[in-house]
């Protein structure tokens, strides 16, 4: 459920509610190119800051704990004032992080800063959704929160290569100053053309932890820690299996990682457009096409040009995103705010586990290949979450039925 006093406050137009989106989508670019573009700059900042390559991925790690530690903590305290307003502050604190980043005198610094840049990026996702969600009409939330994404994915595409290109060229600095123009930016279009609210007093702290009490929630929130946790495990490896299994030159791994881009964008336009259609069967789908394209993943890399698809068929496992953030909008209640940045964090949480178990079916032997089999079954565990919670809703419209009738 959207907040309605908010879908009141708001100009109805749709040209200035188009316009509202992509100033929310533009942030959502400028985090998602901040978050993955230092992955091909690491050595050129471990070398800046005096530290070996592995070391230098502490930042990595940093800015993810920054996500996961912020989401929650900053959607509880912010909950209660304007949505409008949060979106500014979050961004201004995310590019505060970034001209920190760029500016770094050291490495610990530059972890501490990352770590800071990352705090605003889970509880923006979360406001931004409720806010295009709120905007739009019912039939067409789910739409709305993935032209929201849709920045994220589009990053994956176009301003991550690009802005790790400037930062090759201009040095690694650039990369993280570019990243908070960005953002300066953002706050540019979000000031101009995102409607303002006037906040909702009675959204507590306490409140908004109510929704850590919804079974729905915990269930939602495990599909997006474990059941998305398979496309980490394959893509955190996907250069030395294309290079070492399907025959993929060097060279050309960057046009492989662009179709996984492009494989996201359609994901993202393809799920949104279901879950609006049939929430719950969405992700249902969503979830089943995972574990089928990482099968394939683990059985048909041997070929090129199967390889092509295979990569595109792992970023179009992004499909699962909009239904859930959207389905956690619904089972939240009040505390929406919380639940939907909470989401952030589990995706996080996918990120760090599958990265690890992957890994580690490579070091135990078992080939580069080995991830799909490891994402497979981590698809399967977020299957079978899927169905706890359609079994539980399922339940739960049997209980209210009977006590209608009761009455």
């Amino acid at each position: 459920m959207c907040d309605e006093a908010y879908s009141s406050a708001v100009d109805p137009r749709r040209s200035r509610i188009s316009v509202a989106e992509i100033a929310l989508a533009v942030g959502g670019f400028g985090i998602g190119t901040g978050e993955f573009a230092i992955m091909g700059l690491l050595p050129q900042v471990a070398d800046d800051v005096g530290v070996s390559v592995p070391k230098a991925g502490a930042v990595i790690s940093a800015y993810a704990l920054g996500v996961v530690v912020g989401a929650p903590l900053i959607a509880v305290l912010a909950a209660r004032f304007s949505r409008f307003r949060v979106l500014l502050v979050l961004m201004l604190l995310f590019a505060i992080g970034n001209f920190a980043s760029a500016i770094a005198p050291d490495f610990y610094t530059l972890v501490a800063a990352r770590f800071f840049a990352g705090l605003p990026h889970g509880a923006y996702f979360g406001v931004a959704a409720l806010v295009a969600a709120g905007l739009a009409a019912p039939n067409q939330r789910a739409r709305a929160v993935g032209r929201v994404m849709m920045g994220l994915t589009i990053a994956t595409l176009f301003g991550t290569p690009l802005v790790a290109w400037f930062g090759q060229a201009l040095g690694w600095r650039s990369a993280f100053a570019i990243v908070g123009a960005i953002s300066l930016l953002t706050i540019a279009l979000t000031w101009s053309y995102v409607p303002r609210d006037k906040g909702n007093p009675q959204a507590t702290p306490l409140r908004e932890l109510g929704a850590l009490g919804k079974l729905q929630v915990w269930l939602m929130l495990g599909i997006c820690a474990i059941g998305c946790g398979g496309m980490f495990a394959v893509f955190s490896y996907i250069a030395p299996a294309l290079t070492e299994v399907a025959g993929v030159s060097v060279a050309n791994v960057p046009i492989m990682l662009s179709v996984f881009g492009a494989g996201m964008i359609l994901g993202n336009i393809v799920g949104s457009r279901l879950a609006d259609w049939a929430l719950l069967p969405a992700i249902g789908i969503a979830l089943a096409f995972n574990i089928l394209a990482y099968v394939l993943f683990y059985f048909t890399m041997g070929n090129p040009w199967i390889a092509i698809v295979n990569v595109l068929f792992i970023g179009g496992g992004f499909a699962v995103v909009p239904g859930v953030q959207t389905r956690l909008m619904d089972v939240s209640g009040e505390a929406q705010t919380l639940a939907a940045a909470l989401s952030h964090s589990a995706f996080n949480l996918a990120n760090a586990l599958g990265a690890w178990l992957g890994g580690w079916s490579i070091a135990a032997g078992y080939g580069w290949t080995s991830t799909g089999l490891v994402g497979a079954v981590m698809g399967v565990a977020g299957f079978g979450i899927f169905l706890a919670s359609v079994f539980v809703d399922r339940a739960e419209t049997i209980k209210r039925a009977s006590m209608r009738a009761a009455e």
